[in-house]
């Protein structure tokens, strides 16, 4: 038997709905502005070859920017997904709650403090095991023997 739902969790429910919502207007906003920018801001002159690589590493570094933003709009999507089907606040991993001091500073966080550290340091593992295997080792094992 599921608990009824109260009027506090209705209360709460619309809040972190409206929190979610104005984020994401406030995401989508930056989006469309960072986009609208980097169309007008592009120099009508000719430029020396040291101006374009800057202007290029710009334009690489904006368009990082709005990939973001992007999956940070697709996490806030998720949020609000999570929010109408019950499981808003709940980790992935464990299924145990996400403390709202961490909702608060990242309202789409998926997991809770515990598995978010143990991904990150299984993740960071993986990257430095990587970097430990030297490149010529790595390559080689991609090409064919010679026989």
């Amino acid at each position: 038997m599921t608990d009824p739902v109260t009027a506090d969790d209705a209360i709460r429910t619309a809040e972190l709905r409206n929190t979610l919502s104005e984020l994401k207007a406030r995401t989508q906003r930056d989006i469309q502005d960072r986009m609208r920018d980097g169309r007008t801001d592009r120099p009508n002159e000719v430029v020396d070859q040291a101006e374009g690589s800057d202007a290029d590493v710009n334009v690489a570094l904006e368009l990082a920017l709005i990939e973001m933003r992007a999956t940070t709009l697709m996490g806030i999507d998720d949020a609000i997904t999570r929010l109408d089907a019950g499981r808003y606040g709940l980790c992935f991993e464990c299924s145990g709650p996400i403390a709202v001091r961490r909702l608060r500073a990242l309202p789409f966080a998926v997991r809770c403090h515990s598995c978010e550290q143990e991904r990150e340091t299984a993740v960071s593992g993986l990257a430095i095991a990587r970097a430990a295997v030297p490149r010529e080792t790595r390559t080689s094992k991609m090409r064919p023997e010679s026989t």
